[in-house]
């Protein structure tokens, strides 16, 4: 059930029999007619921008469009009132019924908010995607919190979803991870090593080292690189495979599948791509010009191996082999893409860090000329995170060496906290972590107020509990008829949002409209429940009339359902209980 959705179909009937009957002309689209609340609660429950936007089509005044429809949706037992304002907005007031309505949805209906936007579209997820070379660290956790949270939204909006961590495990920094190992290694035999600039001298190596003694013995000992670099770069990788899962697994974050990058080289699958591009006569030998500003890894003053993005949205054409024959970091990642779009997706979504801004278009181009522009990709860039304790910068932890890991985080305040607050502020915007204000009981903080309202909930259940029947089932048939006071109201109003919201949501791929939603709904709740403070008539337990508690305890049991969905695909478990 979608009231939105319900009231904008209605709205389009009305304006459909006004085309019958000859009020508007023929062959207008409705596809811009919307339904939503209106900016000023005062001015109604909907608003409808409809003779707006058919004005113009229609050729006529706006507000000649917006008095025929009034007129025709006050036919209609669900509204009320009609009013049109200003130069043709339609505001619109539901009848008490329909709002009662949503909460026996709410009570009833276990999908209730779920949408079949998706329409089972297969969409691929692809997020943290760390280089296998250690822990992960904070910048990390916010990239994983937003994509696991963007994956469990779309799924819960129809699509099916898959998510994929892509492993760098192709690139010099896990021949630099083996040379790190190999001195933890050498530790473990009792030697003395110093780290030289460029390694990874976190503590974190020191049980892999001695994992690897376990495994070899004294088998490297005094042996050239040669001898030992592929094969303790595949143990080291693997450790630290193992390590992140376990980090993932510390945020309930769990993978479809891990795709490694090594998987791309010698098998054909760069070639085929570059091949596949080249087809479309997008790839040619030339020399770019010198780039402006910072001079990338990539740029050569020689002649290689280009693709032409241009064609498809990027500022410059790009190097995908050097002069000498290897390939540019690029070049991999497109023939990941390309068997992400060979794999039947529909849609594609990576979550890169904010260090990542430059390959947007470079990306998105490949991905355009690949699928012959069908497939879309989506980049959401997840900018820094400023940790802060005791009004103090949060030190680096010395175990990873040169970072906060994630498992500082969450070994501070839990998963749950961890994963909302990371999500009270938009992907692209700066986020401060401060540990003691994560944890502070007030209505400023997010996490603490949410969690709070479903409590409040169970409490007042409980009490309710021991002199009427308050099962879901029970309650979705009571009478709700006297849930009118404007505090009421402005609760269900709120509940009535939630598949609105989670189409939103889902549409602009954003998982923090979630999170504020539920603070939203949260603070409607304990303005409610603090209205009860001063009259007696709007507590939800009145303990000498059981029909009535039955009503209120409905209205909030549906608050709890909301608040239950939304914190999961959060994928945070709501407080039964705050100590």
């Amino acid at each position: 059930m979608n009231l939105f959705a319900d009231i904008r179909t209605r709205v389009i009937a009305c304006l459909d029999q006004m085309v019958t009957e000859g009020t508007l002309p023929e062959g207008l689209s409705t596809a811009a007619v919307a339904v939503e609340p209106p900016r000023d609660p005062a001015h109604g429950d909907m608003a409808t921008n409809s003779a707006m936007v058919l004005a113009k089509p229609a050729k006529m005044n706006p507000r000649a469009i917006a008095d025929a429809l009034a007129a025709k949706l006050l036919t209609d037992p669900m509204i009320t009132v009609a009013e049109v304002a200003g130069p043709g907005f339609l505001n619109m007031r539901l009848d008490p019924s329909v709002w009662q309505g949503v909460v026996k949805t709410a009570l009833t209906d276990p999908t209730y908010g779920q949408s079949s936007l998706g329409q089972g579209q297969k969409m691929m997820v692809e997020y943290v995607s760390a280089n296998p070379t250690g822990p992960l660290h904070v910048g990390h956790t916010r990239g994983a919190v937003f994509g696991d949270a963007l994956a469990r939204l779309l799924d819960y909006a129809g699509y099916d979803v898959t998510k994929e961590y892509y492993i760098n495990d192709g690139g010099a920094q896990v021949d630099v991870l083996a040379r790190s190992v190999y001195l933890r290694y050498l530790q473990a035999h009792g030697q003395d090593v110093e780290f030289p600039d460029g390694t990874y001298p976190g503590d974190y190596l020191i049980p892999v080292g001695e994992a690897l003694k376990e495994k070899v013995g004294d088998k490297f000992i005094d042996k050239g690189e040669q001898f030992w670099l592929e094969e303790i770069r595949e143990f080291a990788t693997a450790a630290m495979m193992e390590l992140i899962r376990e980090d993932l697994a510390q945020l309930n974050v769990t993978m479809d599948n891990f795709f490694s990058e090594k998987s791309l080289y010698g098998t054909g699958l760069i070639e085929k791509a570059i091949a596949e591009l080249d087809a479309k006569g997008l790839i040619y030998r030339g020399v770019l010009e010198p780039p402006k500003g910072k001079m990338p890894e990539d740029w050569e003053p020689r002649e290689q191996t280009l693709f032409k993005s241009t064609e498809h949205g990027d500022d410059v054409d790009r190097p995908v082999q050097k002069s000498d024959g290897s390939w540019t970091y690029f070049a991999p990642d497109i023939a990941y893409h390309y068997d992400k779009v060979q794999r039947g997706f529909d849609q594609l979504i990576d979550v890169f860090g904010a260090d990542h801004g430059g390959y947007v278009k470079r990306m998105k181009a490949a991905v355009s000329a690949l699928s012959d522009g069908k497939v879309p990709l989506d980049i959401k860039l997840t900018q820094l995170v400023k940790l802060y304790k005791n009004g103090e910068p949060f030190k680096m932890s010395k175990r990873a060496g040169t970072f906060v890991t994630l498992r500082d985080v969450v070994d501070q305040v839990g998963p749950d906290v961890t994963r909302f607050h990371m999500l009270t502020r938009k992907n692209d915007a700066p986020l401060d972590f401060d540990f003691d204000k994560v944890l502070e009981q007030s209505k400023d903080n997010p996490v603490f107020y949410v969690n709070y309202a479903y409590a409040r909930v169970n409490s007042a259940v409980i009490k309710a509990s021991a002199f009427a029947k308050v099962d879901d089932a029970t309650l979705a048939g009571v009478d709700l008829s006297g849930l009118t006071h404007d505090a009421e109201l402005n609760v269900i109003k709120k509940l009535a949002e939630w598949p609105r919201l989670v189409e939103i949501a889902a549409k602009g791929h954003e998982p923090h409209r979630i999170a504020f939603y539920l603070y939203d709904l949260a603070s409607d709740f304990h303005a409610l429940y603090n209205r009860g403070n001063d009259e007696t008539a709007l507590r939800f337990v009145q303990e000498s009339d059981s029909d009535t508690t039955q009503a209120k305890i409905a209205l909030i049991r549906s608050v709890a359902i909301v608040i239950s969905h939304g914190l999961g695909i959060l994928g945070v478990t709501p407080a039964e209980e705050m100590r």
